[in-house]
């Protein structure tokens, strides 16, 4: 993982070079107070204060220099207007001039992540190094960045080398760090306790094996919130199988574990006072004699009998077990994530994790978190009238509807019937996957929904001692 420690220091008068940002309505009066000589460069590099644009101003002496640099607003920096400075800059250290970085820390430690596990042949570019008066806010940013960076990590790797083991490694490294409890339950136990996670991945290969990972941690007097996320580490589509076009990202399938894993991370480093019970249903959707098969009819760990209609939909049926047990201890709070459906990446697109809740107050705080922090969310409705699309003829409930209809809401109703009565629930169907790169988000496994759901448990639960 990308060492973020050294990226942020406290601000002793070290030599460093000035970063002046400069939004487009100030650019005038700014230019203004420069010498001629700034004007004249600023002009021919066609310099207009946007967003993301910088450029290099000489100083009297010949290693004398400084950054201007372009931001969308002055007053409120968001957390990536210096990304692309941490990206592009000279290795060394900066400060900004006036001292009021705030959120935009985010972007410069982001903004310097590498996932260069496989690479041997790629040059370090160096540090760049941001001093900052506002102490305060060090630690809670890198602790946010190092956990943006380990959903990272955890999605960019292959299945290879991400299988159910390694993702429990990921999880008890975590837990002993913060001295939480860890407990792993597979082969008989799992098929016995958990028979849906066993049936997912019992195709698998021995070193694959389907496992429930779970960490508890906190004080038990302490309200009692369920992080649950799903960890299909592969996912070939089972019988039902993928065309090879949509197995090559499937070592994405895990990214629901992975920000559930981060968001545990983030919980115990700003030590808020909650129960956390973190559960992750691990497995690999594989194709083999034994793989269980369309029409087949699971029993749930809740009880409700399931017809399978598609293979492919197998994420709901880890996390239905899961989400039962994490029922079983009355959490106030349950929040889940899971690459579930390509219908919410149709509907929302791959930014925006699309958010269900069972709550309307909940949808509200989490809307507001979001918009708080730059990490939106978009609610898609948990529509009732359309449960009729999950009936089974033979079975309480099918794992797929026919017709293709509202794909998302189908399969966040399939979930609801894990939860259990009086529990607030969220659901986030997030792609973990950013297609294109921008600045403090290259291409690649991405968290997304994380900081929202993490500044709405600040705001919960962050005040109380």
């Amino acid at each position: 993982m990308t060492d973020f420690s050294d990226l942020l220091k406290a601000d002793n008068n070290q030599p460093a070079r000035s970063i002046q940002i400069i939004d487009a309505p100030g650019l005038e009066a700014w230019l203004a107070g420069q010498p001629e000589r700034v004007r004249t460069l600023l002009a021919a590099q066609k310099f207009k204060a946007k967003g993301h644009e910088h450029a290099i101003v000489p100083g009297d002496g010949p290693a004398d220099w400084s950054v201007v640099a372009g931001v969308a607003s002055r007053e409120k920096l968001g957390p990536w207007c210096l990304a692309k400075l941490a990206e592009t800059l000279p290795e060394g250290t900066y400060r900004l001039a006036g001292d009021m970085a705030g959120a935009a820390m985010l972007g410069w430690l982001t903004g310097q992540y590498r996932f260069d596990r496989y690479r041997r042949d790629e040059a370090s570019t160096g540090a760049r190094v941001l001093l900052t008066g506002e102490v305060a806010r060090i630690e809670p940013a890198i602790r946010l960045a190092e956990a943006v960076a380990l959903v990272r990590d955890l999605v960019n790797t292959p299945a290879a080398d991400m299988g159910p083991g390694e993702l429990e490694a990921a999880v008890r490294k975590v837990a002993t760090h913060f001295d939480a409890e860890c407990k792993v339950t597979k082969g008989d136990a799992l098929e016995q306790g958990f028979p849906m996670i066993h049936a997912v991945g019992k195709a698998a290969d021995k070193s694959f094996a389907p496992r429930l990972i779970e960490l508890h941690w906190g004080d038990p007097k302490h309200p009692r919130i369920a992080i649950v996320g799903k960890g299909i580490c592969f996912d070939s589509g089972g019988l039902d199988i993928k065309p090879s076009s949509a197995m090559r990202l499937m070592k994405k399938d895990m990214g629901g574990a992975a920000h559930a894993l981060a968001l545990a991370q983030l919980i115990m480093g700003a030590r808020l006072p909650v129960r956390l019970h973190l559960l992750i249903p691990a497995a690999e959707n594989a194709i083999a004699g034994n793989a269980f098969r369309p029409g087949d009819i699971l029993q749930s760990r809740k009880g409700l009998t399931v017809e399978i209609g598609n293979t492919d939909a197998e994420g709901r049926l880890v996390l239905g077990d899961a989400l039962t047990l994490a029922g079983e201890e009355k959490p106030e709070l349950i929040v889940d994530y899971a690459t579930l459906t390509g219908a919410a990446r149709v509907a929302v697109g791959p930014d925006l994790p699309a958010l269900f809740t069972n709550d309307d107050a909940l949808a509200t705080e989490m809307e507001a978190a979001g918009g708080e922090i730059d990490d939106p969310t978009w609610r898609l409705p948990l529509w009732d009238g359309y449960a009729d699309m999950l009936k089974s003829d033979v079975a309480d409930i099918n794992n797929a509807g026919e017709g293709g209809f509202a794909g998302a809401i189908t399969a966040a109703l399939f979930l609801k019937r894990f939860v259990p009565d009086g529990a607030k629930w969220i659901h986030l169907d997030t792609f973990a996957w950013r297609p294109s790169s921008r600045p403090g988000r290259p291409k690649g496994g991405e968290a997304l929904g994380l900081r929202a759901v993490f500044h709405l448990l600040q705001k919960r639960y962050g005040h109380k001692k």
